[in-house]
């Protein structure tokens, strides 16, 4: 061919190169480098060519998919709304101390509490309830979206002669009030709601563990405090039953318990694999054989120092739902924070939970959505010297009881809170 006074050979031209998904061109030139410089443009128009058709294709499917969802658009359906949480409070002002000269005090008061001062040898453990309650617990469980239901205060029977036995005290009054208790909380659970109980001493969860079994069936409990409460009548030194609950709520230990007038009422009711400890921190010789003899799950405070309370609560909540999920019954101690919080309190250790370490227990359990029953115990406003130390004890239980019922550090909000529309 002649073109401007020049012979061009024409060369043949080289076969198209495949595409493949993988991103490769495969030709049978063997590489871009041995073929003429035509040839090259040939090759790259071409695939050029191939790859524009394709983007353009895919970018007209998405347009296309674009435009049919702006005919029909609709706004995503609003989330289910969580189910609504419930508590029914229920105690009993009920005071008869170790004195010379017992006494009785009765408040009339909107929100039913447990006040045993009966076992500890200072009064005051049954002025606790009321302080929580004047705090503002039922106003803050409602504003954050709980049901509160008040049943009311129980009434005792007045026992004149609770004469000791052994080194038992006021085992009469104590079991008559923890029956009572146990068919209070009964009549709680059956209305579906979560139990609370405010209490005051450690003993009375002997009714509250007992009634909410008897409703519900079979339990785990989560007890947070810094004693065991598992002595048996027979291994305690002091004699005071807010030391002994534990003791009588297992079926591995009912051949270990004596028989109690006042107390035949009482049947086992929670196995030792469906226990655990979390805070120990002050355990008796008794105590700490009968731990170790039927193998209940314990975190010490060493433990929660080693592993953390996040990994705390993992290990807890795979035990505990490791075969089946039960309902959980929290029985928490207010002892079981370090008196540097929580000063106001019968027996106090030092070395306890931190106040976030505490509320993080309370935010998990809540956040498994089987916690069914709670107690709030040990509270008592006369053992503090100082107002301060009083209000961030009360304080410190009043969070303790919101977090169980849905309340979040990070913030919360209504479950029918949506976005207003301009």
């Amino acid at each position: 061919m002649t073109k401007i006074g020049r012979t061009v050979k024409l060369m043949k031209s080289p076969p198209v190169p495949r595409y493949r998904p993988t991103g490769r061109l495969v030709t049978s030139l063997g590489s871009f480098k041995e073929a003429p410089a035509c040839a090259c443009q040939c090759v790259c128009v071409c695939v050029c060519a191939r790859v524009s058709m394709r983007s353009a294709r895919t970018l007209f499917q998405l347009a296309a998919t674009a435009s049919r969802r702006s005919l029909h658009h609709h706004p995503p359906p609003p989330p289910p709304l969580p189910p609504v949480r419930s508590a029914g409070i229920v105690g009993a002002p009920f005071s008869k101390g170790q004195v010379s000269a017992p006494f009785t005090v009765c408040v009339s008061v909107p929100v039913v509490t447990l006040a045993l001062f009966l076992l500890q040898p200072k009064g005051g453990v049954e002025t606790g309830p009321d302080r929580i309650r004047a705090a503002g617990l039922l106003h803050r469980l409602k504003e954050q979206g709980c049901a509160v239901k008040d049943y009311g205060n129980l009434t005792f029977e007045e026992l004149v002669d609770d004469k000791p036995i052994g080194l038992l005290k006021n085992v009469r009054a104590v079991g008559g009030a923890n029956r009572r208790l146990s068919e209070a909380v009964q009549a709680v659970k059956k209305d579906g709601h979560t139990s609370v109980m405010l209490g005051g001493d450690h003993s009375l969860a002997i009714g509250s563990i007992h009634g909410h079994s008897a409703a519900v069936g079979e339990l785990s409990v989560l007890w947070v405090d810094a004693h065991a409460d598992i002595n048996t009548p027979l291994t305690s030194n002091t004699g005071n039953i807010h030391g002994q609950p534990m003791s009588y709520l297992l079926h591995e230990l009912q051949s270990k318990v004596p028989v109690l007038p006042h107390f035949s009422w009482i049947k086992p009711c929670v196995w030792a694999k469906d226990l655990v400890y979390i805070g120990l921190r002050d355990v008796d010789p008794g105590e700490h054989y009968i731990l170790k003899l039927l193998g209940v799950k314990v975190f010490s405070m060493s433990e929660v120092d080693q592993l953390g309370v996040a990994r705390v609560m993992e290990e807890t909540c795979d035990y505990l739902s490791a075969k089946a999920k039960k309902p959980i019954h929290l029985s928490y101690d207010i002892d079981a924070i370090d008196p540097s919080v929580t000063p106001a309190t019968g027996t106090p250790v030092a070395g306890g939970l931190s106040y976030r370490e505490g509320l993080y227990i309370t935010e998990h359990i809540c956040q498994t959505g089987l916690l069914s029953g709670v107690d709030m115990v040990e509270v008592n406003p006369l053992r503090s010297p100082t107002e301060d130390d009083v209000q961030s004890t009360v304080n410190t239980a009043m969070d303790l009881l919101l977090s169980c019922f849905g309340r979040l550090r990070e913030g919360n909000h209504p479950s029918h809170y949506r976005l207003p529309e301009p």
